[in-house]
């Protein structure tokens, strides 16, 4: 797979002010790349840089392999959809005429692209509906914008927090809709978000950004392996316990602590406690916890601070 999107250095400053600094990130195709980053760390003035709406004081891009001070830009730009903070949707027409009015923008003559797209988004039923966009949730509004980005037949769609302001179940249905587009148009998505939960859910990885740098590019693979998974198993004979516990988990990080023995990583809890059982030893306690994508987030923030 081919990178879909590479920057190298890409600045932007206002006065004395650097919104983006020296940005470095790579998506591939099939990427569902989580842009991840305080309020003002940089997140959609990156966006608007990439989108054309802003240009760099410094540094360059790679849009689809075309260089972003080359003629061919352009055309590049015709692959990619975007919605930079908010759909840019008419509140007194229907989705219907919401989605034929993009139509005229984009030259597109085929009519049934816009029942396609609806249906896409799980908005069929307001095919021919008079009903104004004033008039739906902010899910249906959020839904209506990517359909429009669709009518273009985007290979890399752009999302500026999507999920922000809506209800749990609105959430639910972007998160869906990523991945069924993901997974069945084979689109790769850059979206910008500060809902880490959420994200997780189906981001494949992630590019951690404050004050204006990328301070780490992970994928979600790596993730879930700097996000330690830590049990301590406390037992009458700490040693036996721990003879035991490194014979059947030869692969994990085992270590013996003042109150027992404490293993990293993911284990098969009832194969483990019933060897232990079996061995004779008398377990104690069991705890269990566990690093959250948050507390990594805000670790790698912390220490790029502190730098």
């Amino acid at each position: 797979m081919g990178n879909v999107l590479s920057t190298n250095l890409l600045t932007k400053k206002y006065k004395k002010h650097f919104a983006v600094n020296g940005v470095n990130m790579n998506i591939e195709q099939g990427d569902i790349y989580g842009f991840v980053g305080e309020n003002g760390s940089g997140k959609t003035t990156v966006i608007r840089l990439i989108t054309g709406l802003i240009y760099p004081y410094s540094g360059d891009f790679k849009l689809f392999g075309v260089d972003n001070n080359s003629k061919g830009i352009g055309k590049a730009r015709s692959r990619v959809g975007a919605i930079v903070e908010s759909p840019s949707i008419y509140m007194n027409m229907s989705a219907y005429d919401n989605l034929k009015m993009q139509c005229a923008l984009l030259g597109v003559k085929n009519e049934d692209k816009i029942l396609n797209v609806l249906n896409d988004v799980g908005l069929g039923h307001l095919y021919g509906e008079k009903k104004h966009a004033s008039d739906f949730s902010l899910g249906m509004r959020q839904r209506l914008g990517i359909a429009m980005a669709l009518l273009g037949d985007p290979e890399l769609l752009i999302l500026d927090e999507p999920m922000n302001g809506l209800d749990p179940a609105g959430i639910v249905e972007i998160r869906e809709l990523i991945l069924k587009l993901n997974h069945e148009r084979n689109i790769t998505f850059l979206i910008s978000s500060h809902i880490l939960t959420e994200l997780s859910l189906v981001a494949t990885k992630y590019g951690i950004i404050s004050k204006g740098k990328i301070i780490k590019e992970i994928t979600a693979e790596q993730l879930h392996n700097e996000c330690t998974k830590t049990t301590l198993i406390c037992a009458d004979d700490i040693e036996q316990l721990y003879k035991v516990v490194t014979e059947v988990l030869p692969q994990n990080k085992i270590e013996i602590t003042e109150k027992g023995v404490k293993i990293i990583g993911d284990i098969n809890y009832n194969f483990v406690l019933s060897a232990i059982i079996n061995a004779g030893i008398q377990i104690l306690n069991v705890q269990y916890s566990e690093t959250s994508f948050e507390e990594y987030y805000l670790k790698v923030i912390g220490g790029a601070n502190n730098d």
